[in-house]
């Protein structure tokens, strides 16, 4: 199976989820550094769509300006926009499999799609 884990290194919770999905056997882990490698907006609609999330809660509100920007309570398409211009603003990490898409806070999440 393969895994596409949307990852940031300084992350704690991120590297947990990288941990977990390099010790499963049978996973084929493609690592994208995110703040390095930005999703598209098409793509971040897609994977929120397919996690079954809002753009708003797969926005990052720890460490950014994204409530002083109101982005929380903005429309779907202002949030891609802003994460599409800034991936800071995107929560971390985000994994795709082919069973589908969890944004892994907690990191046991992404055991739903494996």
């Amino acid at each position: 199976m393969k895994a596409t884990i949307w990852h940031n290194p300084k992350c704690g919770t991120s590297r947990n989820t990288l941990a977990i999905l390099q010790e499963t056997d049978g996973v084929d882990v493609e690592v994208v550094e995110y703040l390095k490698n930005p999703p598209t907006r098409d793509k971040l609609r897609q994977l929120f769509a397919d996690a079954g999330i809002t753009p708003a809660e797969g926005l990052r509100l720890n460490g950014t300006d994204a409530k002083e920007r109101g982005l929380p309570d903005a429309d779907a398409d202002t949030v891609l926009d802003a994460m599409a211009a800034e991936p800071i603003l995107i929560e971390r990490p985000l994994v795709e499999t082919g069973k589908g898409v969890r944004l892994c806070r907690p990191k046991e999440k992404v055991t739903e799609i494996l």
